[in-house]
C-alpha cells in the first residue's frame, strides 16, 4: 500500500541518525531536513561516512540509531516500488554485467514506472533519450556499454538515474572518472534538472571548489560524529574545512571568483581567510 505522504511539501529528513563503522561513530544523532530546490554537496575526508550516509538516506542501510523519513513517512513504511519512484540512488561503482546498448541500459531505470507485462513503452524510451541528451550522450545511444571508457560509463550511469525521474537524487561520487570539462557539464546538467519544482539533489564530492560553485548547500562530515550543514559558502569555509580535513586551507579571490587552496608551507600554521589577487 502507498503510504500517506506529504507531496505538497516533499522532503527528506534525518531524525537523530547515528552511523557507526565497527567501534567508530561516523555520525552522532544527526537531525536535518533537505527540501526541494536544494542541491547538497556531501563532503568530508576519506572514511568520514559519505557513502554510508547516502545509503542510509536511500533506505538501503539501517542507521545504528534514529530513522529517516521521506515526505513525512519513515522509509520502512514505503513499498519498494513507490520508494524507487520517489528517490533514485547512484552508487559509487556499478560494473556492467552484460552487453547492451547505452539506450537499453539507461531505459532499465524505468522499471519502477512499468505496468502490465513490464515492457517499456515509447514514453520510457523518450525519457531515456531525454536523459542522454541532457548529458550530451545522444551520439552514444547505440554503442555497446561494454565498449565505453570509464568516464563515458560514469555519465551513462548518471543518465540512467535521471531517467528514473525520481524527484530526489542521491549520488555517490558522480564525478569520479570524469575530466574537468565533463565534471562541469554534469554539474550544469544537474543544476538544470533541479530547477524543476519539487526536486532535490544530494551528491558526494571531493572537489570543494566545484561544490562551492554548483551546490546551494553543503553537509560536511568530520568522520568523528560531527556534521556541519548549511548554505555552501557558510559551511565550506577555510576555517571549517581546514579543521575537518586536517590541513590548512585558504580562500583566494580573483574578482567575483573564489577558490579554496592549500596554504603555502610557510603559512600552514594558519587556516584563516585570505584575499589573494590571481595573476
Amino acid at each position: 500500500m502507498m503510504p500517506t505522504a506529504n507531496f505538497a511539501h516533499p522532503s527528506l529528513s534525518a531524525q537523530r541518525v547515528t552511523l557507526r563503522a565497527g567501534a567508530r561513530t561516523l555520525l552522532d544523532a544527526f537531525t536535518h531536513t533537505f527540501y526541494p530546490g536544494e542541491i547538497w554537496c556531501v563532503a568530508g575526508p576519506n572514511g568520514a561516512g559519505k557513502t554510508t550516509l547516502l545509503s542510509t538516506l536511500a533506505g538501503l542501510r539501517e542507521p545504528s540509531a534514529g530513522h529517516v523519513e521521506l515526505d513525512g513517512v519513515r522509509l520502512a513504511g514505503w513499498h519498494a516500488r513507490h520508494l524507487a519512484q520517489r528517490r533514485a540512488l547512484m552508487p559509487q561503482s556499478a560494473p556492467d554485467a552484460f552487453s547492451a546498448t547505452v539506450l537499453d541500459i539507461v531505459t532499465l531505470n524505468r522499471f519502477p514506472h512499468l505496468t502490465g507485462w513490464g515492457w517499456e513503452g515509447e514514453a520510457d524510451r523518450e525519457a531515456a533519450r531525454a536523459a542522454l541528451d541532457l548529458l550530451g550522450l545522444t551520439a552514444l545511444a547505440a554503442r555497446d556499454v561494454l565498449s565505453l571508457s570509464g568516464g563515458e560509463r560514469q555519465r551513462v550511469a548518471l543518465a540512467a538515474v535521471l531517467c528514473q525521474q525520481a524527484p530526489l537524487l542521491l549520488l555517490d561520487e558522480p564525478l569520479s572518472h570524469l575530466d574537468l570539462h565533463h565534471q562541469i557539464d554534469c554539474l550544469e546538467a544537474l543544476s538544470e534538472w533541479a530547477r524543476e519544482p519539487g526536486r532535490t539533489v544530494l551528491f558526494s564530492c571531493h572537489d570543494l571548489n566545484l561544490a562551492r560553485r554548483f551546490a546551494t548547500h553543503a553537509l560536511l562530515l568530520d568522520g568523528a560524529g560531527a556534521a556541519y550543514a548549511g548554505r555552501v559558502h557558510e559551511v565550506l569555509t577555510p576555517a571549517l574545512t581546514s579543521r575537518v580535513f586536517g590541513y590548512p586551507l585558504i580562500l583566494i579571490r580573483d574578482g567575483e571568483h573564489e577558490a579554496l587552496i592549500p596554504a603555502p608551507r610557510s603559512r600552514q600554521d594558519s587556516a584563516s581567510h585570505h584575499d589573494v589577487s590571481a595573476s
